[in-house]
């Protein structure tokens, strides 16, 4: 039986991609040039950027295509993510020498304008309203 395509990057959905889309530009930035530059210096804070450009990732493309599979592997990707900046963003206060430099997720999205904190509550909302 052929799947059936929702419809989640129409209307509102159309922001949330964009939104997606862009972090997963920043992030991927972010981590590239953090990890070309100096490796050793911060290697978890560099890694949790590259973990969170791939959720962006992950997300922007299953929002885009929509259907059964996408909306389920789009729940996952942005469950992890809302407990990685949750997660990052505590321990950044907690235990600060562990980032010795800055990733999307550190202080709840502080760099960001707290959007990352922010916008799995928002990708998750739109997940659920568009079963």
């Amino acid at each position: 039986m052929p799947e059936q395509r929702t419809t989640l990057s129409t209307g509102p959905g159309r922001l949330l991609v964009a939104l997606y889309g862009l972090f997963a530009l920043a992030a991927t930035g972010r981590s590239a040039v953090q990890l070309g530059m100096e490796p050793g210096r911060a290697p978890l804070a560099y890694t949790l950027s590259l973990v969170a450009a791939v959720l962006y990732l992950v997300a922007t493309v299953c929002l885009l295509l929509g259907g059964r599979r996408a909306r389920v592997v789009a729940l996952v990707a942005v469950s992890i993510e809302l407990v990685g900046v949750l997660g990052i963003g505590t321990l950044t206060y907690l235990e600060p020498q562990l980032f010795p430099d800055k990733t999307v997720w550190s202080h709840f999205g502080q760099g960001y304008g707290f959007l990352p904190l922010v916008l799995p509550f928002l990708g998750l909302a739109w997940l659920r309203s568009r079963r």
